[in-house]
Formats: C-alpha cells, sequence, structure tokens
C-alpha cells in the first residue's frame, strides 16, 4: 500500500504562487505516473497535470503556460508550481499514482481511472 501527502495548499490572491508537494510513504515505490487533480465545490474532480517515465509531462489546458509539473525522484516527491493563480483555480487538489509501469500518453494521464493511489488533499483558495 502506498500513502500519499500533499502540503504546500492555502489561501493566496490572485495572481500569486502556489508550490504543491506530493510524497509518497514508500521509498522503493516507483510509478510510471503520478498526476494532480483538483475538485471545485459542485464539480466534477478534473485532471491538472502528471509526470511519468522519461520525464513525460502532461498539463490541462486550464492551466497551460501556468502551472507545471517536476518529481524528484531521489525524495520520491511531486511537486506542482502554480504560477498566476486564478480564483478558477480554487479546489482541493489531490495527487495521485498510478500503477503504469510507463505513462500512458498526454490524454489518459489526467484520467481518473488510470490511478489507484489518492491523497486525502490539500485546499488551494484563490481571493480576487
Amino acid at each position: 500500500q502506498v500513502q500519499l501527502v500533499e502540503s504546500g495548499g492555502g489561501s493566496v490572491q490572485a495572481g500569486e504562487s502556489l508550490r504543491l508537494s506530493c510524497a509518497a510513504s514508500k521509498s522503493s515505490y516507483s510509478s510510471g505516473c503520478m498526476g494532480w487533480f483538483r475538485q471545485a465545490p459542485g464539480k466534477e474532480r478534473e485532471g491538472v497535470a502528471s509526470f511519468g517515465t522519461y520525464g513525460r509531462t502532461s498539463v490541462a489546458d486550464s492551466v497551460k503556460g501556468r502551472f507545471s509539473v517536476s518529481k524528484d525522484n531521489a525524495k520520491n516527491t511531486l511537486t506542482l508550481q502554480m504560477n498566476s493563480l486564478k480564483p478558477e483555480d480554487t479546489g482541493m487538489y489531490y495527487c495521485a499514482a498510478s500503477q503504469l509501469p510507463v505513462w500512458p500518453g498526454v490524454r489518459e494521464s489526467l484520467t481518473q481511472r488510470i490511478y489507484k493511489y489518492w491523497g486525502l488533499g490539500t485546499q488551494v483558495t484563490v481571493s480576487s
């Protein structure tokens, strides 16, 4: 069983930045694809960004140019850098890890069905 713990959420003003981190409980755990999802009140959970084998990444169109994803393999930590935040970025942000051995591609990596392990989430609130 792999546990994922998110951190770095908070309340900021529009235009500011936040950096989210996700730490996996098992240092030996290696996933072919890890991702960030978010869910705003009353809305479905949506994929934000993913990081996979060979450093391949995917970022949702809604955050492209503002958000970036990276992974520190030595620390087994996934990071989401969020710049130029907007009120519509408000929501609970979740980290997820799949059991896939390789990155499944741009579109598939942002779908919930490929992910087996989920963190409890960290809240991001952006005010105007």
